[in-house]
């Protein structure tokens, strides 16, 4: 049949198939089998591996309990009961909270019974507890002479505590103050070290310079921050000290700009405005990459030195006669999202 002339003044369009390809996602499987076996697992007190860590449990005025193989690289692990006096939480981790240890004791007390080993790293200097700073004041209200302990003959272990506390998870301000502590003790160890060796210790560049800006403004609004910095903040090809130097360069300056949002926040007020998320509609206005696209893997879009520097310029210029009422009514419908 002879194809139908098409009507005068249209144009003609051929129908092309569109082919989607389909991706499909391979399932992962358990990984090849790893460690020890159960029988394998136990080790003796007296065996080589532990033989310093041992002496050193005794020395202290503790009493070794058992030794095993770790489940996932084998590596020695000593149980003992260590004099509470013998074990110091670092000074990187958490602050106390007295409320959260007078509960704990409390629970501890209710329960009757004290069933959480710490985790302690054996040091020249004695026992640090990278995560039981509670624990501890918990035992000491509760006048216990004695801490169960798992204890790790390597110090390595003290600074990669924060990315296993995936159950109980830091807020921000927690997670960056002591991720600074952690950068600063090695500084202070280690001035050698290049900060990007220390990547999975740290766990993101951002951390760092929010540290620094907590460290000195202690409700410093960092959460405002984070989708730019995740885009622009990297580790550092520089010693830990140096790198240091810089990231409190850069959170004076990040702090700086703050002030100014918050100056903005207050005139909006006056104005009239009265939502909470003032203060989330000029920060993602001046973000200088928030409409930059970037595809997974690739480079950052500008460094964070120009990104602190086109922030600057955007929070000056910013005006706040330009904020409208939907405008707020749009952020809070994506920060619900969120």
């Amino acid at each position: 049949m002879p194809a139908r002339a098409a009507a005068p003044g249209k144009k003609t369009t051929t129908a092309k198939k569109r082919t989607v390809a389909k991706t499909t996602r391979k399932k992962r499987g358990p990984a090849d089998a790893r460690g020890p076996e159960p029988k394998e697992s136990p080790l003796a007190l007296d065996d080589a591996s532990i033989a310093d860590l041992v002496r050193q449990v005794e020395k202290a005025g503790g009493a070794p309990i058992g030794a095993l193989r770790d489940p996932y690289a084998n590596r020695p692990l000593l149980l003992a009961s260590l004099p509470l006096r013998a074990i110091e939480a670092t000074s990187f981790q958490r602050d106390l909270s007295r409320t959260h240890a007078d509960k704990l004791g409390i629970a501890i007390g209710s329960a009757g019974i004290f069933l959480d080993p710490v985790i302690a790293v054996a040091t020249s200097e004695g026992f640090r507890s990278p995560n039981g700073r509670h624990r501890l004041a918990a035992a000491k209200q509760l006048g216990l002479r004695t801490v169960t302990a798992l204890l790790v003959p390597d110090e390595a272990v003290m600074y990669r505590i924060l990315p296993l506390n995936t159950e109980k998870a830091h807020n921000l301000r927690d997670r960056s103050l002591e991720v600074i502590r952690m950068a600063r003790q090695i500084a202070k160890d280690r001035p050698r070290t290049k900060e990007k060796d220390e990547a999975t210790t740290f766990e993101s560049a951002m951390l760092l310079t929010l540290g620094c800006a907590y460290e000195k403004r202690s409700r410093f609004a960092g959460s405002g921050y984070q989708s730019m910095l995740r885009r622009v903040d990297l580790f550092l090809d520089a010693t830990v000290p140096a790198a240091l130097r810089q990231r409190e360069q850069w959170a004076q300056r990040l702090m700086d700009i703050d002030d100014r949002v918050a100056a903005h926040v207050k005139v909006l007020q006056e104005r009239g405005f009265k939502s909470p998320y003032l203060r989330t509609l000029i920060v993602a206005r001046i973000n200088p990459v928030r409409w930059v696209p970037q595809k997974r893997g690739a480079p950052p879009p500008m460094t964070m030195a120009e990104a602190l520097t086109r922030m600057t310029a955007s929070v000056r210029r910013f005006d706040p006669g330009s904020v409208k009422q939907q405008d707020l009514a749009l952020v809070a419908a994506i920060s619900s999202d969120e």
